[in-house]
């Protein structure tokens, strides 16, 4: 089960119902949307997505996720799960676009990895950032991630497939 967490300024807190429209919000951005990576996903969708959450994910404890809470507001989401694309574990964060620039996301991705060396016991974990998303990249570089390599999309896009030890 996913276990609430806490950081110096954040409550991760799993998912209630209550929660999916500020969900639904967040993902909808569309400057969320272009750091992560992704596409407009249609709301029904979005909607699918969350319910899936709470009905599928949570009980079969399929891995870890939680919005993000700052001062009792919704501020963003994050998850640490498997990745298809190595053997291991990404930590995958999305906050909201007044929040960026205050050490929240920072503060965000030391918490996911005491989570994971303390309660997943993982030695090391993963992140994908888009090769233009220079605050995220300097961010993962000052938190001590370091390349693995350059994931061509599709598209011809870039992501930065990054790499950090949790015992950082």
């Amino acid at each position: 089960m996913t276990p609430t967490l806490h950081s110096e300024r954040l409550e991760f807190r799993p998912y209630r119902s209550q929660d999916e429209e500020a969900f639904v919000t967040l993902l909808r951005d569309q400057e969320v949307r272009r750091w992560m990576g992704q596409d407009e996903v249609p709301e029904d969708d979005l909607r699918k997505a969350f319910r899936m959450i709470l009905t599928d994910i949570y009980p079969k404890g399929l891995f870890d996720v939680w919005g993000l809470w700052h001062e009792e507001r919704y501020i963003g989401h994050a998850e640490a799960k498997k990745t298809g694309n190595v053997d291991g574990h990404e930590l995958i964060t999305a906050l909201a676009p007044a929040y960026w620039g205050k050490g929240l996301g920072s503060e965000v991705i030391r918490a996911l990895l005491r989570h994971a060396r303390d309660h997943l016991g993982l030695k090391e974990v993963y992140g994908m950032v888009g090769a233009e998303n220079t605050a995220s990249l300097t961010m993962a570089e000052r938190l001590g991630f370091h390349h693995v390599r350059d994931v061509i999309g599709d598209d011809g896009s870039v992501t930065k497939m990054l790499m950090i030890s949790t015992a950082t």
